[in-house]
């Protein structure tokens, strides 16, 4: 049970970093807050925890990770390695988002 949570925090603790990067200083509070939402025994809270990480793939580090490559091809530098670390990055985010579904389960002897 604690991997899970540490997982899904690292996740949204990565993706606040992010937004600090830019200075989307109400994102990154928004993304470092949303962890706390595991205190609450709801479903709705791990749907949201779930959906919010499936939504940052998308439309933040998949678009991110076309930017730079992007960006690194039109300045004819290497872009592999950056792919490379962008593809892990949407990966540990797939599965903290999926990481999600043991959360509210009590253990059973």
């Amino acid at each position: 049970m604690w991997w899970r949570v540490t997982i899904i925090s690292l996740a949204y603790l990565l993706l606040g970093a992010h937004f600090l990067r830019f200075d989307q200083h109400i994102m990154a509070i928004i993304a470092i807050g949303l962890p706390l939402l595991m205190f609450i025994k709801h479903s709705f809270v791990r749907t949201l925890l779930k959906l919010g990480l499936l939504i940052s793939v998308v439309f933040v580090w998949a678009v991110t990770t076309f930017n730079f490559i992007d960006m690194r091809i039109a300045l004819e530098q290497p872009w592999l390695r950056l792919a490379i670390i962008m593809a892990s990055v949407i990966i540990f985010t797939v599965f903290a988002a999926f990481s999600t579904n043991g959360l509210n389960q009590k253990l059973r002897r």
